[in-house]
């Protein structure tokens, strides 16, 4: 008998004119939980910083840890209307949080961060570099130079900006988590420059990794494959928006609340022997690495 193929998934088409996108204005909107998640306090009182924590998969990791029992502090760029939606619903967990607005390409604001969590919470328990951009282009000379800095500046600089400054607060046992992505590993035709910075995260993590093994300190991180976040929209033109993610196994895109457990995980006891290691939610793309 012939197995059936899964539906391909599609929706509206739609397109947002600036990243990193408005969660609110998106059809569907992203599931960022799931109601049949259950929460075992995993994270009990540990303080996460995420950044693009407003929306996306930020918020859904934000959401699933507080569900965990994790206060959260979420860095955003000015999404102030998705940052405070965020916000209540991580209180309805019963959970404090902490919103911090502004440019993580500059260093002095990740400085920021680190210091406004560390003067409310008093440390940092788990760091999830998360927030990124990406600038589609069909041709490879369309790639500014100001384009590169800003790709670079956001997905991979910024890495090293928090981490520089969150260290210092983090103590044996702590977790970083890095968001690469599934064109680290087959590219991407249209994405060089973001792909190349994810390339540079996986780099980043398993170098990072080892640095930070006496300390105590792991490091991992997810490469998430095409997951229904704000920046789709914001980013891809409408035609290509309405069948987003049907081109993988799965035959659709993937949701911010299938992508959390990962970070769960990897942030919980559960992963205390795992470190140096990359995660694949990517609905069920075969990857080497």
């Amino acid at each position: 008998m012939q197995k059936s193929q899964p539906k391909k998934d599609i929706r509206p088409a739609q397109h947002q004119n600036r990243q990193p996108g408005i969660e609110s204005r998106m059809q569907p909107l992203p599931v960022a939980r799931k109601t049949s998640t259950l929460a075992g306090g995993r994270l009990q009182e540990k303080i996460a910083v995420i950044t693009g924590g407003d929306s996306g998969i930020g918020r859904a990791v934000a959401l699933a840890f507080a569900a965990e029992g994790a206060h959260i502090v979420i860095a955003y760029l000015d999404e102030h209307d998705d940052a405070a939606e965020t916000a209540e619903q991580v209180k309805a967990f019963g959970r404090d949080v902490l919103l911090i607005a502004g440019d993580i390409a500059r260093e002095k604001h990740c400085e920021k961060i680190i210091r406004q969590t560390v003067k409310k919470f008093g440390r940092v328990d788990v760091l999830v570099n998360n927030a990124a951009v990406q600038y589609p282009q069909k041709k490879f000379e369309d790639i500014t130079p100001e384009q590169l800095l800003k790709t670079f500046s956001v997905n991979i600089f910024a890495h090293f900006y928090m981490v520089r400054h969150a260290l210092p607060h983090m103590r044996k046992g702590s977790s970083i988590i890095n968001t690469t992505s599934v064109t680290a590993y087959r590219g991407s035709a249209h994405l060089v420059d973001y792909a190349a910075t994810k390339g540079a995260i996986v780099g980043f993590t398993r170098s990072l990794s080892s640095m930070l093994s006496d300390k105590g300190i792991r490091v991992n991180g997810v490469a998430p494959g095409p997951i229904w976040t704000p920046l789709i929209p914001a980013t891809f033109p409408a035609n290509h928006v309405a069948e987003f993610g049907s081109d993988v196994p799965l035959k659709r895109a993937g949701q911010p609340a299938e992508v959390a457990p990962c970070y769960v995980f990897l942030a919980s006891d559960d992963a205390s022997y795992m470190t140096g290691q990359i995660l694949h939610p990517n609905g069920g793309e075969i990857v080497n690495g």
